[in-house]
Order: structure tokens, then C-alpha cells, then sequence
């Protein structure tokens, strides 16, 4: 059951309290720059942690500038549709048990559980009047996304040629991997791992931990089939949403 710190108390809560019942995720990001991103990229990593777990949810965009550009960015980054913001008041709307807010640290705290997302700078593509596109000769947009989700939301981060060059090796590494895996016998995700994974992604949405049991899955010895490590890649995937098994079946 996925717990979520409310940053207005400090106190964990649980993300969906009522069983199935629908929840309200919303981003709260104006502005497109890399900090608005990485706040829609948390909002979209609850959405397919709540969906995992079988919760219907309901995600939103609210904001006053660069709404298009960040749906733009959102739709590069592999994130899951954003609906328009409404006023729906304080409470949650007719058929909700949860409203979820994802919001700058330091920002205002909407009426809800809020999730703050602490600042990124950097240069993204795709900004206003930029002339720029994800998806160049040398912007992966999942490099992007992994660069932003490397990272714990609560501690600032800067998206330098370090940084992104650090995520550029990892995700270029794990897609071979996942790639030569394919080939052998498959295998279910052994229970020690996806307890892991699904430990660490429900505990505050602990990001930097599942990408950790994703590079013990890639070290482990002979005992872990590779079919079970393809397995384990694909499954963590669905919420990473890096396209670990892209390179499937492609040319070497």
C-alpha cells in the first residue's frame, strides 16, 4: 500500500485509503523549465504506482502559464495524459476518496495531501518560443526522465552534463542488458525482488532505492536466470517508464 509524506504535516499518509477507490493527482507547475517537469514527473510516477496497485486515478494540470509546453514536455517524457485543471474547491469532487497535490517546495499547499517536489535547474528542450524538441540527435527524452528521477524529490537537483551523462550510461546499459536477457528462457520475477521494488516505490515513493534493486538484479550471480532479471527490468519498468526493453529484437 503506497505511503506518501504529507509535506504539510511531516507525517506519512496513505496515498489511496479507500480500496479502489478513485484518487485525484494533481500537478500544480507553471512555467516550463526543468523544475516544472520534474513536479509533473512526480505527479506521473504516483499515477502508475496508485495504477499498479489497482486504483483508479483522475490526473490533472493546473497552472497559469506554459500550459501547452508542459503538456508537450509531459507527452515527450513518456508521462501519462494531464486533463486541465478545475476548481473543484477544497474537497475532493462527486466519486473521489483522495486528492493528491504535487507542488513546488516552498509553494503554496492546497487543501489535500501535498507532495512537495524540491527544485531542478537546468536546460530542457522544448520551452517557449525555444525552437527546440525532445527527441535529437543527443536528447533521449528517457535520459531526461531518469535524470529527474535519479535523484530523491526532497533534495534539490541540477541537471548538468554530469548528471545527465551519468543517466545517458545507465539507461544505455540496462537497454543491452534487457536486449541480451530476451534471449533466454523466460523466467517470473523472483518474489525477493518485486517485494523489493514494490517495498521501496510504496515507501514515499522511493525512486533512488528502486533503481538500486534494479542494478542488484544486474549484478547478482549465476543463481538469478536471466530470464527472471528480463522479467524483474520489464516489471520495474512499468513504473520507470524508461523503455528498458526498447532495444529488444533490434540489430546489434
Amino acid at each position: 500500500m503506497l505511503s506518501i509524506i504529507d509535506t504539510r504535516t511531516g507525517e506519512p499518509v496513505v496515498a489511496a485509503p479507500v480500496r479502489r477507490g478513485l484518487t485525484r493527482v494533481e500537478a500544480h507547475a507553471s512555467g516550463y523549465g526543468a523544475g516544472s517537469l520534474r513536479i509533473l514527473l512526480v505527479a506521473d510516477l504516483l499515477v502508475r504506482a496508485l495504477e499498479l496497485g489497482g486504483t483508479p486515478v483522475w490526473a490533472l494540470l493546473s497552472g497559469e502559464r506554459d500550459q501547452a509546453e508542459l503538456r508537450a514536455g509531459a507527452t515527450a517524457l513518456g508521462m501519462h495524459p494531464f486533463e486541465g485543471g478545475r476548481d473543484l474547491g477544497a474537497g475532493a469532487g462527486v466519486g473521489e476518496a483522495q486528492i493528491l497535490h504535487v507542488v513546488e517546495e516552498g509553494g503554496q499547499t492546497p487543501d489535500g495531501v501535498c507532495v512537495a517536489v524540491a527544485p531542478a535547474e537546468g536546460a530542457v528542450p522544448g520551452g517557449p518560443g525555444s525552437g527546440r524538441v525532445f527527441g535529437g540527435a543527443d536528447t533521449d527524452p528517457a535520459v531526461l526522465r531518469l535524470a529527474l528521477l535519479s535523484r530523491p524529490r526532497t533534495e534539490p537537483l541540477r541537471l548538468d552534463a554530469d548528471v545527465l551523462g551519468e543517466a545517458r550510461h545507465s539507461l544505455v546499459g540496462w537497454r543491452r542488458a534487457v536486449a541480451g536477457w530476451a534471449g533466454r528462457p523466460s523466467r517470473p520475477v523472483p518474489d525477493e525482488v518485486r517485494g523489493r521494488l514494490r517495498a521501496a516505490w510504496e515507501d514515499d515513493l522511493d525512486l533512488p532505492e528502486v533503481l538500486r534493486v534494479l542494478r542488484w538484479v544486474e549484478d547478482a550471480g549465476p543463481e538469478l536466470p536471466d530470464g527472471a532479471r528480463f522479467e524483474s527490468y520489464a516489471y520495474a519498468d512499468r513504473l520507470l517508464g524508461l523503455e528498458l526493453t526498447r532495444d529488444v529484437g533490434a540489430p546489434a
